[in-house]
């Protein structure tokens, strides 16, 4: 997934959807039997991103609200042919994440006008291609809240932070642990680094060993292999997006959770009204909505320092009824 995929023209997705379709919304009614629901994937569905639309789609597909099936480890050159073969198959909605082929989903979703598409994505809905919404994993409150717990559990004030790629939908969160960290330990100091890779635990592996060796003591664990070099080395690990804790008990000491099951929910809503439209539904991952949590402490319960259980507590009040607000920060961090 090159760099240059993931930062595509705005200009030329705009004109590509007006090209294809007029910009008044078109009904996606779907009424009485569960509503066909296709997954494509670019990574295993065991992978902490994709793993939290998976499971979402599996409980409303127990709850049989809905049909799923879903197909995992899709090329992005692949991906514009597998979305067509779900849809002339039935699907009347089409899950995934598009970063790397932004374009080509959004050229196959002017061809099928009656199919909703709602597609994690750098970049905003387009009010000329009516049926396709954007999401994203808007979980910067509870990874300021982790970062809180990091800060206080530092001996060393130095952290590391091991990312996939420094897209908006990273950054935002690297940031947002960056500000809670500084709470908790004003002179913290962070060593940041991206593999290149959604899926490669071994290089994350590799990466974090070499902050380990640099002094940090405190791992953020955006990538999986993170929290495995953490543990060899006996130092603690912050979880992104899932709970790793019950594989990582004495190395995992919180975790910034994500929950698609309310962006599903309004999604599946607006479908059986007949009123799914293009909408950013990344604001249904704001702790706010239900969309993000922070993980139990579970084994480190009684470990973390009371001031920032505290301020934590004090945080997570005001984030929730709206007196605070994280800063959403989506430029690349640099160590610091």
């Amino acid at each position: 997934m090159m760099r240059d995929s993931l930062y595509l023209n705005r200009r030329r997705l705009l004109a590509t959807g007006a090209a294809g379709l007029l910009a008044s919304a078109i009904p996606l009614r779907a009424q009485g039997a569960p509503i066909k629901v296709a997954g494509i994937y670019t990574v295993p569905v065991e992978q902490q991103w994709v793993s939290r639309i998976h499971k979402a789609a599996e409980a409303a597909k127990a709850a049989g609200e809905i049909e799923y099936v879903f197909s995992e480890n899709v090329s992005n050159t692949d991906y514009p042919r597998v979305m067509r073969e779900y849809v002339e198959g039935g699907a009347k909605l089409v899950l995934g994440e598009v970063f790397g082929v932004e374009q080509e989903a959004r050229e196959v979703a002017v061809d099928y006008p009656e199919t909703a598409f709602l597609m994690g994505s750098s970049f905003m809905p387009d009010g000329a291609l009516p049926n396709f919404s954007v999401f994203d994993n808007y979980i910067q409150d509870a990874s300021y809240l982790t970062g809180i717990v990091a800060g206080s559990m530092t001996k060393t004030g130095n952290i590391g932070m091991v990312g996939g790629f420094p897209i908006p939908e990273v950054n935002r969160l690297m940031h947002a642990f960056m500000a809670g960290v500084r709470e908790s330990r004003p002179d913290a100091t962070f060593q940041v680094s991206f593999i290149g890779s959604w899926f490669d635990p071994p290089k994350a592996k590799e990466t974090a060993l070499a902050m380990i060796e640099g002094g940090a003591d405190v791992m953020y664990a955006e990538r999986f292999g993170v929290s495995d070099a953490a543990k060899e080395k006996g130092v603690l690990a912050i979880g992104n997006v899932i709970d790793t804790q019950p594989d990582y008990p004495d190395t995992v000491v919180a975790s910034a959770l994500w929950h698609f099951e309310p962006t599903l929910a309004a999604a599946l809503a607006k479908i059986k009204s007949g009123s799914f439209a293009a909408e950013n539904y990344g604001l249904y991952s704001y702790m706010s909505k239900g969309g993000a949590s922070l993980a139990p402490f579970g084994t480190f319960d009684g470990k973390i320092p009371q001031a920032a259980l505290a301020l934590i507590a004090a945080k997570e009040a005001a984030i929730k009824d709206g007196s605070f607000e994280v800063e959403v920060v989506d430029s690349e961090p640099k160590p610091a």
